[in-house]
């Protein structure tokens, strides 16, 4: 997985993807099946070059592949169905809390920075920490574009999609993220699973190196997350459990009900409350 950004890229960029949001919508009629995939890529490579995707994004384009796997998955999420207390067991809540307080006692400079500059505890960023990817230790293997094409062309989310797809091109085209890069079954990035377009609109330099490396830096991930919370309502200070003022921002990172409460529930535990 290759992912990495300078921080001045991403002004310049997501205004330009706001403008390409729509590009993908008129590239064909999606599909079911793999059958009609090709065609549609080859359309939507048209439709992608005569709204100033460049050559290399274009090029991306030719080496994707229809993803099954990725589709599977996609119809297959059966742990959100679960029971809070079925769905915190198969995710290994109380390993993740234990795990949690200790990345939290280990990187407590990191986690007073990014509350001092976003307002976001620990907790609720270490919750998603761990429940992502482990902290960082399985980001996925799926080639993210291929996985984030299909999802575009699928029929059940394009609308949802084919701006990240966008995204994506637009990241590929301008040299930041590999065609080949691996991730999450759905196309996301990095240690917290970031789509393409939240990377490019909530990305921030967490170590302060210049640049943003969702991957490599436990740092920029967990900043960006929090940027992501305060770009989805949070209010520093306020309380984060259902019903308070900003659950409604850890409703904004997952919409499954049974995600959204264990965010809250083993962040609190983590932050001590």
């Amino acid at each position: 997985m290759a992912f990495v950004a300078k921080g001045r890229f991403f002004a310049g960029v997501a205004a330009a993807i706001l403008g390409l949001a729509g590009t993908a919508h008129a590239a064909g009629q999606c599909g079911n099946n793999s059958a009609g995939f090709p065609e549609w890529i080859q359309q939507y490579k048209q439709e992608a070059q005569a709204q100033g995707i460049g050559s290399r994004g274009l090029k991306a384009l030719d080496g994707v592949t229809y993803a099954s796997k990725t589709i599977n998955a996609d119809r297959n999420m059966k742990s959100f169905k679960y029971s809070l207390d079925k769905f915190m067991q198969v995710r290994g809540a109380q390993t993740i809390i234990s795990r949690g307080k200790k990345q939290k006692a280990q990187n407590a400079a990191l986690f007073d920075r990014i509350e001092q500059r976003y307002g976001v505890p620990a907790g609720p960023l270490l919750a998603i920490w761990g429940m992502e990817t482990g902290f960082g230790a399985y980001l996925g293997s799926q080639n993210t574009l291929s996985a984030v094409a299909t999802l575009a062309y699928d029929c059940r989310r394009p609308a949802y999609f084919r701006p990240h797809l966008n995204a994506a091109l637009q990241l590929v085209d301008n040299g930041t993220l590999s065609p080949d890069a691996k991730g999450a079954m759905h196309g996301e990035i990095g240690q917290t699973q970031f789509l393409p377009l939240n990377v490019l609109k909530y990305g921030a330099d967490g170590d302060g190196n210049g640049r943003i490396d969702m991957v490599r830096s436990k740092a920029d991930a967990l900043a960006s997350t929090a940027n992501f919370l305060r770009g989805h309502g949070w209010q520093p200070g306020a309380g984060y459990q259902p019903g308070q003022p900003n659950y409604a921002a850890i409703q904004g990172w997952n919409a499954a009900s049974v995600y959204q409460q264990a965010i809250a529930i083993m962040g609190a535990q983590i932050d001590g409350q």
